[in-house]
């Protein structure tokens, strides 16, 4: 479980007019949503939401893709969707319900946001919006390109802001070809592999399983409970059989010596 680490928010207005292809009185589209989901849902959501929210119990911790983060307090159009991001230290709870993120009202900016690169949105991922993270102020920016970098420039890139700055993270490559960085903020190791997004655990090495994997997992787990069960179902029907053959033993064994009681 993650703890937090509280950013005051410094609210600042950020003119719109600096940005391409954005429409202040239209929610940010999301036109490969189909080719990022599977990704974002599959690969990312439950294994990380297990992770920081501790199986959904620290309400503390908020980690979403489909909600908005705005980052203008007179119009609540202006606003951005990360791929996924994470903020730790909010009511989750509320943010949730309301599906905006409020940095002024949060107390904070998100602490952490990843894109997914896409052939559309590849451009305004690398520029217009890295750039609005930067001055809403998230401290930790990663990006995640699954053709290998055609989209993005490179397959995973990491950033921390200091100072104002993107600084990036050391990306390194590992002898297997997987490329890997680690973030501070969510405690696990990011990695590239054959286009897949995984979440290593710094401390066992042990990849973080995506749902189907938990899926299959959960299956045979489950598979095996029953299979204990069946087999602790015969062993208890045995047991009773044997002692029904004992009990009916008994009484033709009494019934014997009735008989030659009275045949005295």
């Amino acid at each position: 479980m993650i703890t937090a680490t509280m950013i005051p928010y410094n609210w600042e207005p950020i003119d719109i007019e600096d940005f391409i292809d954005f429409d202040p009185d239209e929610p940010e589209p999301h036109p490969d949503a189909m080719l990022q989901n599977p990704v974002i849902i599959y690969d990312l959501m439950p294994a990380l939401h297990d992770r920081l929210t501790d199986g959904g119990r620290n309400t503390e911790v908020f980690m979403d893709t489909n909600t908005f983060l705005c980052y203008d307090r007179s119009n609540l159009n202006v606003r951005i969707q990360p791929d996924c991001y994470v903020a730790i230290g909010v009511d989750a709870e509320t943010i949730r319900k309301r599906r905006l993120y409020l940095p002024w009202e949060a107390g904070k900016p998100p602490d952490f946001a990843l894109e997914v690169a896409s052939e559309t949105t590849a451009r305004h991922d690398i520029t217009d919006k890295m750039e609005i993270y930067r001055r809403i102020g998230i401290p930790e920016l990663w990006q995640f390109d699954p053709t290998g970098g055609d989209l993005y420039g490179s397959p995973l890139a990491g950033y921390m802001l200091r100072d104002g700055v993107y600084v990036p993270f050391e990306i390194t490559v590992e002898p297997d070809g997987i490329l890997s960085g680690y973030s501070p903020t969510i405690g696990l190791r990011l990695c590239w592999r054959d286009g897949r997004l995984l979440f290593q655990d710094p401390d066992t090495g042990e990849y973080l399983k995506n749902s189907h994997e938990a899926y299959i997992d959960g299956r045979e787990a489950r598979h095996e409970l029953e299979s204990e069960r069946a087999a602790h179902e015969a062993t208890r029907f045995a047991a009773r059989m044997a002692r029904e053959r004992a009990r009916a033993r008994i009484r033709e064994l009494e019934e014997r010596l009735r008989r030659r009681g009275e045949s005295v």
